[in-house]
């Protein structure tokens, strides 16, 4: 018996002892009893109640202490030690005993079950890709995922939203979530670092919540989406206007054919000649979309056929060579002895070397001199070489501010003098795309007066061919980007 059972046994049995003080007043009053033997009485009944209650607080002390050690925090064993201190409490102090101890094993079961449930969506709010804002209903921030950490910056501790977000659109759908809205999207723009678009949605969290958590902002990035849908909607503007102009000249001729020029011969040839001129670039701009739309379609596949590329330069220098003679121009190849295969669909890389070279007779001066080069990048034949063909002309050059769109559709230095020559602006565009799907890289370089020089690099065909920077052959620095401005 400890101390603090002794202190709880007079109270215990004066507890119990009050009836039987009650009746024994009653007998004293009636006169049944004299004081000394009411006194005598209530004093035996104290002492009897003592012996009894001992025990029962004793039992009731080393409970409450057993049951502070198996509390939530309590560490494994802690049950089992507790009950080896308590011993044998007998029936009631045991089966007191045995149902605080299932309490408290429920408590903790679900206490961990809460815990593991809480971790789990602690980790899921921190993996969600997308920034995501938690709101109470006073439109403070009360936590933000670290992916919104990242993207807007982290907010001093329950301040504003719009200490993250300043845009008046999003602060005034916040506003009507918080007021009693379901949810709200609002689209924005942030300039800085970069200009990008995005769309904020902000749901209404309902019932209770952890936190007091009253609203969700999610933020989602759709600059990329915005530039397709400006591009996709530039692409059909611009592919409108080129067919309008062919068209529109076709249906002015044929009217002037069919009235006023209809029994000129002259008249007929000439403008016969223009519409077959004008049909046959509708064709070649029809062709070019169709190989466009196709190759993009194919993008995301790498060919994995083997194509010698001196053999196929030399073919299509050979379609070529005629038409640059007829402007005084002269096809020189210097193509090595043992220039490795590359990886590549042959009919693709056709229309490359066709396209590079095709525009090097277009734009380079009459009578000069068109160098296709070829040479290798790192060591034959390992995994990481990579071959290298550079078209070469000697025209009037191309400044510096044309040369990182030159591969977007329909872009012209000089649009008169392309379409004079019969260009659709979707050659290096197609070029590109072609690139991309070998995994290789397009690099121009020009100098006003002097020429341009248009560079593909295409991966050699080697047994365990990994890409660039992964082997012993070339250093990743050595690929170039997209465009190298010179």
């Amino acid at each position: 018996m400890n101390l603090r059972g002794l202190r709880r046994v007079p109270l215990y049995a004066l507890g119990l002892a009050l009836p039987s003080a009650v009746v024994l007043g009653g007998l004293f009053g009636e006169g049944q009893l004299d004081l000394a033997a009411a006194l005598a009485c209530a004093l035996l009944i104290l002492l009897l109640l003592a012996v009894v209650v001992t025990p029962f607080a004793s039992s009731l002390v080393a409970i409450e202490d057993a049951i502070e050690t198996i509390g939530p925090a309590a560490e494994p064993g802690a049950e089992a030690a507790a009950t080896r201190r308590l011993g044998n409490l007998g029936g009631p102090g045991n089966a007191l005993w045995q149902a605080a101890a299932r309490l408290a094993r429920g408590w903790r079961d679900r206490a961990a079950r809460a815990e593991a449930r809480l971790a789990a969506a602690e980790a899921v709010f921190a993996a969600i890709p997308d920034p995501q804002i938690l709101l109470d209903a006073q439109r403070r921030v009360v936590r933000t995922n670290p992916a919104a950490s990242e993207f807007v910056g982290l907010a001093p501790e329950a301040s504003d939203l719009a200490a993250l977000l300043r845009n008046p659109t999003v602060l005034a759908a916040a506003d009507a979530v918080l007021a009693g809205e379901p949810a709200r999207i609002a689209d924005f723009t942030l300039t800085l670092p970069v200009e990008r678009v995005l769309q904020a949605r902000i749901a209404r969290v309902e019932g209770v919540s952890l936190d007091r958590i009253a609203a969700i902002v999610t933020l989602h990035d759709i600059t990329a989406l915005k530039l397709a849908e400006q591009m996709r909607a530039d692409f059909v503007a611009n592919a409108g206007h080129e067919l309008k102009t062919p068209l529109a000249s076709l249906v002015g001729f044929i009217e002037t054919l069919l009235g006023a020029a209809r029994d000129d011969p002259t008249a007929r040839e000439r403008f016969l000649g223009i519409m077959r001129g004008e049909a046959g670039r509708m064709t070649r701009l029809v062709d070019d979309l169709l190989s466009l739309s196709r190759i993009e379609l194919n993008e995301h596949i790498a060919p994995t056929s083997r194509v010698a590329p001196s053999a196929l330069i030399e073919q299509v220098a050979d379609v070529l060579e005629l038409r640059a003679a007829e402007r005084g121009m002269r096809l020189s190849l210097d193509l090595p002895a043992h220039l490795p295969d590359v990886q590549g669909d042959e009919d693709e890389l056709a229309q490359v070397f066709q396209n590079l070279i095709d525009n090097a007779i277009k734009y380079g001066r009459p009578n000069g001199e068109i160098t296709i080069a070829a040479s290798i990048a790192g060591r034959a034949a390992t995994p990481a070489s990579f071959v290298r063909i550079a078209v070469t002309d000697r025209g009037e050059g191309i400044a510096s501010e044309h040369l990182p769109r030159l591969t977007e559709r329909f872009y012209r230095v000089d649009t008169a003098r392309s379409r004079e020559l019969g260009g659709t602006g979707l050659g290096l565009a197609i070029v590109k795309h072609i690139l991309n799907r070998h995994r290789g890289r397009l690099e121009i370089s020009s100098t006003i007066g002097v020429g341009s020089t248009f560079t593909v690099w295409l991966r050699a065909d080697a047994p365990g061919s990994e890409g660039p920077g992964k082997g012993d052959g070339i250093d990743p620095g050595q690929l170039p980007a997209v465009i190298k401005l010179q």
